[in-house]
């Protein structure tokens, strides 16, 4: 007869079984339908700089005196910001 402990870490064995299926079951290969147009109820706060930030990571975004940039490159000594969009 398999005691307490055992029967607890079967189940615990199996819930998470359970759960890495459902995450992976599909993840990649079926097709997830979105609604192409979301409504956010939050708000982005853009730091404003003066220059080019001499740090940044991929995805970092700032407003630049008025241009809104984004780093696309990210590097120890000059990460590269790209102009978003076409603003005058």
């Amino acid at each position: 007869m398999p005691n307490d402990y055992e029967n607890r870490i079967a189940k615990l064995e199996k819930d998470l079984k359970d759960l890495t299926d459902e995450v992976y079951l599909n993840n990649f290969t079926s097709s997830k339908d979105y609604n192409k147009y979301s409504r956010f109820n939050s708000r982005m706060k853009v730091p404003v700089v003066a220059t080019d930030p001499t740090i940044g990571e991929v995805g970092d975004i700032v407003c630049v005196v008025t241009k809104l940039k984004i780093c696309t490159v990210a590097s120890l000594t000059a990460p590269t910001w790209e102009i978003c969009g076409a603003q005058t």
